[in-house]
């Protein structure tokens, strides 16, 4: 356990990021633990304000987060300083993202459905830093030999090409395939190569004649969002809380 710690955690310089990961997810869990028993009006935490204002913790994460990140660049990756950034910086990341939709919004949708937003880019994120914890390197480099690594030419390809299939998923849509497809590059030539969804920009554009796509895309976001939206509500209600009832119905 010893040997496999050092060599795919230390040496590569992927501890600060492991301790900006923990202190990100840990941070988030505890404001949601925070806000969910204020919302309950159970123990000694209130909200915080200034006056008539109300004081959202995206503030401090905003403050956090660029005290974490310029320390990090001025000390490096390695070091004592650098562990300290990274813990300043996740925690600054999880304030941030934990109000991502009050950003989105511009409004306060905390507990409303929009709300879920949240919730759901945490998730996104969490699962990108596992991956690129794990050994997977943005645009697919980590697939190559160390002969087309040091060949610009084949390196630029390989992550123009990559970039793009992700860039299509994109425009199709499908924002989680996108982003793990950065990762993963398989997926997001899966997600390139598969229907868009209605309402994209790629639908909008290619699918405006095309009677028959626009309604098989239709049809396939029908049985993809009936089949996964109830287990993924669940678990975003598990981890964030149930949206208010009177505003559990999104805004037009």
């Amino acid at each position: 356990m010893g040997d496999w710690w050092y060599r795919n955690i230390v040496e590569p310089g992927k501890l600060p990021l492991l301790l900006a990961l923990l202190s990100f997810v840990g941070c988030f869990l505890v404001t949601r633990t925070i806000t969910r028993l204020i919302r309950a009006g159970r123990g000694p935490f209130r909200n915080i304000s200034s006056g008539d204002v109300h004081i959202h913790h995206v503030v401090p994460g905003i403050f956090l987060m660029l005290v974490g990140g310029f320390w990090a660049v001025a000390v490096g990756s390695h070091g004592l300083g650098a562990m300290f950034a990274a813990v300043i910086f996740g925690i600054g990341a999880g304030l941030v993202l934990d109000e991502f939709a009050l950003i989105l919004y511009l409004d306060d949708v905390y507990w409303s459905e929009q709300g879920r937003k949240s919730v759901e880019v945490v998730m996104l994120t969490t699962a990108l830093v596992v991956l690129i914890l794990t050994g997977f390197t943005p645009f697919g480099v980590n697939d190559l030999t160390p002969e087309e690594r040091s060949n610009r030419a084949g390196l630029a390809l390989n992550v123009a090409v990559n970039c793009c299939f992700a860039l299509i998923a994109l425009a199709k849509g499908k924002l989680q395939t996108a982003l793990i497809g950065m990762v993963v590059p398989l997926v997001a030539l899966v997600g390139a190569i598969r229907l868009a969804r209605p309402g994209s920009a790629w639908s909008r554009r290619f699918y405006r004649n095309r009677h028959r796509t626009r309604a098989r895309a239709a049809l396939r976001a029908y049985h993809h969002d009936r089949r996964w939206a109830g287990p993924r509500r669940r678990v975003q209600d598990w981890i964030g809380g149930k949206p208010d009832p009177e505003l559990a119905r999104p805004r037009r």
